[in-house]
């Protein structure tokens, strides 16, 4: 038997953590009976309902994805644009894991898998993410080493980071550069950036952990190897907070 968090997320219809919100709601039944029990464990061949609609364990599949300007990470939007869903033609139901700005392009990771998602993107997991990027102005010195030791967000100081700088122009007035995170906040880099008064004018997700697109054109997707998926785990169990 399995937690039935686990086996709703397993079905792709949603992350561990947002099946258990939707538990939460009473909007999950196991043989017609609402359950809310976090703890529940869910017997073989039982039928689960989500929303009054059957969960189908699908195969699991793994992507990764030059994702290119001007798409969105959702799985539809009101204003008709495109998404990097609409880019992917595979029959199974797939979603981003987590997200990147509408005009920001680079490594995207697309899964049915809600379970191994939340081991990418929960801030508990720490695999590092570098991106490339252009600011307007030239980035200083002791903005560099706060940038590394780590500067405050909302009041959370962020984690140690790695900076390179590949570029000042000064007649330009940008700074080019390369910046390796362990989280992934809602558009840290950006707001990193806004801490020293500077606007991103470029940004790229580089490489995700291990993972490139470099052989890959925007909106191009490929299967991740079942070695690139267990070394994605690997990687994220290492970095897991004590």
């Amino acid at each position: 038997m399995e937690r039935l968090q686990k086996v709703i997320a397993q079905s792709g219809v949603a992350s561990r953590r947002k099946a258990e919100e939707l538990m939460k709601q009473g909007r999950v039944t196991v043989d017609g009976e609402v359950i809310t029990e976090m703890g529940y464990q869910v017997k073989q061949g039982a039928k689960i309902m989500v929303d009054g609609q059957p969960i189908v364990r699908e195969n699991k599949v793994y992507y990764v994805m030059n994702k290119p300007k001007k798409t969105l990470c959702t799985l539809n939007d009101e204003h008709q644009r495109t998404t990097v869903v609409d880019l992917v033609d595979i029959k199974e139901r797939v979603f981003p894991v987590g997200r990147l700005d509408y005009d920001t392009t680079g490594v995207l990771i697309l899964t049915n898998d809600g379970e191994f998602a939340n081991e990418i993107i929960h801030p508990r997991y720490h695999i590092p993410k570098t991106y490339e990027l252009i600011i307007n102005g030239i980035l200083k010195t002791p903005e560099i080493k706060q940038l590394e030791a780590g500067i405050e967000l909302d009041g959370v100081k962020t984690l140690p980071s790695k900076v390179w700088v590949t570029n000042k122009d000064f007649d330009k007035n940008q700074t080019s550069l390369e910046l390796t995170i362990m989280e992934g906040r809602n558009r840290q880099v950006k707001r990193m950036m806004e801490h020293f008064g500077y606007e991103v004018r470029k940004l790229n997700r580089k490489s995700l952990g291990f993972l490139y697109v470099n052989d890959l054109r925007p909106g191009e997707y490929r299967l991740l190897k079942p070695f690139e998926v267990k070394q994605l785990r690997r990687l994220a169990k290492e970095g897991k907070m004590k």
